[in-house]
């Protein structure tokens, strides 16, 4: 009696195993042919989008706070590498955290917070830029895809940095500088100076679900440069939009003219 070899039948198992090891790990993402694209045939990344992390109550693994739940962090090694002088600003800015956070005050989040703050932000895309526009404050981020360089001459500070990106295959690679120092990192008060450098790449893991890496470097605060990830979640409920959120001027509503 004939038997149906054993050869394919193994083969297929380990393969499936092997699938299985590779997702497992994070190593398997989205076929290129799955995910959206331009007409130009770049990843779309247009649409409303969202981290699921509490990187914004602190970038590092941290126990339960009063004002925090624990978190294990996204700062790849687990720890920011901080200059001695430096890290004492970070002890004494947590320690007034809760009125001095850049965040309190209304003031623009910065980059790379702004990405990974837990408010929805929306991408627009076109072939020569995307435009970042968040929830909070109503802060708009220009990545310019069109080959032009960052400005020179005098030094420029702004609150988002100016972020000039190129495609390296299916990742968008953002290079961001020109940054002031009004800005934290998050709600525990890490921060940076206006000698912050971040590079960013942008790449999907599915249909629905982006990556965000950053690469940071400070020569006036850190020690060393250091990295972050964290995921982020495309919104898909029934009209799903941004929505005004400017909580930190509701005290000064009764200056304002009455609503009709």
């Amino acid at each position: 009696m004939n038997r149906t070899p054993e050869a394919p039948r193994l083969q297929r198992r380990r393969a499936l195993a092997l699938f299985a090891a590779l997702t497992l790990a994070g190593v398997v993402h989205a076929a290129p042919s799955a995910i959206p694209r331009a007409d130009n045939g770049k990843p779309d990344f247009s649409g409303i989008w969202e981290t699921l992390s509490p990187a914004d109550d602190d970038l590092e693994p941290h126990a339960a706070r009063k004002d925090a739940a624990p978190g294990a962090g996204i700062v790849e090694g687990g720890k920011i590498p901080y200059l001695p002088a430096a890290l004492e600003q970070r002890r004494k800015n947590f320690e007034v955290r809760a009125s001095a956070d850049p965040r309190v005050k209304g003031f623009t989040l910065g980059t790379p917070r702004a990405v990974y703050y837990r408010e929805p932000f929306q991408i627009f895309q076109r072939a020569r830029d995307l435009t970042l526009f968040h929830q909070f404050g109503h802060s708009v981020r220009t990545i310019h895809t069109n080959g032009t360089p960052h400005p020179g001459g005098e030094a420029k500070e702004f609150w988002l940095g100016d972020s000039r990106g190129t495609w390296e295959g299916d990742t968008l690679v953002v290079d961001v500088k020109d940054f002031n120092d009004e800005t934290w990192l998050d709600r525990a008060g890490n921060f940076h100076s206006d000698a912050l450098h971040v590079v960013e790449r942008w790449r999907y893991v599915d249909a629905n679900t982006i990556e965000y890496k950053a690469r940071l470097e400070d020569p006036k605060v850190f020690s060393a440069p250091w990295s972050i990830s964290v995921l982020l979640h495309r919104h898909r409920e029934k009209n799903s939009q941004l929505i005004e959120d400017y909580r930190t001027t509701l005290d000064y509503e009764q200056h304002y003219p009455p609503k009709p």
